[in-house]
């Protein structure tokens, strides 16, 4: 059976146990009085009115059971589709291997020009802290700068 169909066939489980579960809670819910105008409704037995109390959450339980199971369904199928579109492994795994390691290199490299550019970076700062101090203070002093 395709993943389609499986879908397929979850979705009805889910639609059924709604329609299900809608059905006997208008079938058996307590009567209500809708208006003074109208006479009480006929009392029910305790029995009637203790299951009734237990059914909607048996069958709420049923349909978030039917629910996870056509989303879990759902995100297999999705996963599946990403699996499906990756790229297939050109030269196996010593290929493989190999690309990692170039990858490695070249994260290596990139990552010491960065480092070199944080402390390049970290002087000029440095720098310009020193300037603006002086600055401040020249300000604050009255002085004319150098």
């Amino acid at each position: 059976m395709d993943v389609i169909s499986q879908l397929q066939e979850q979705v009805n489980t889910v639609a059924s146990v709604a329609f299900n579960t809608f059905g006997s809670l208008q079938r058996d819910a307590p009567s209500v009085r809708l208006s003074a105008s109208y006479p009480e409704p006929p009392p029910t037995a305790a029995e009637d009115a203790s299951s009734f109390a237990e059914q909607p959450k048996l069958m709420s339980a049923a349909l978030v059971k039917a629910a996870k199971q056509v989303l879990l369904s759902e995100l297999f199928f999705f996963f599946d589709a990403l699996v499906a579109g990756l790229p297939l492994p050109e030269g196996g795994e010593e290929a493989q291997l190999k690309r990692i390691a170039d990858l490695q290199a070249e994260n290596d490299a990139v990552g010491q020009e960065l480092q070199k550019q944080l402390e390049a970076a970290e002087k000029e700062l440095k720098l310009v802290q020193e300037l603006f101090s002086q600055a401040t203070d020249n300000c604050f002093n009255l002085k004319k700068p150098e």
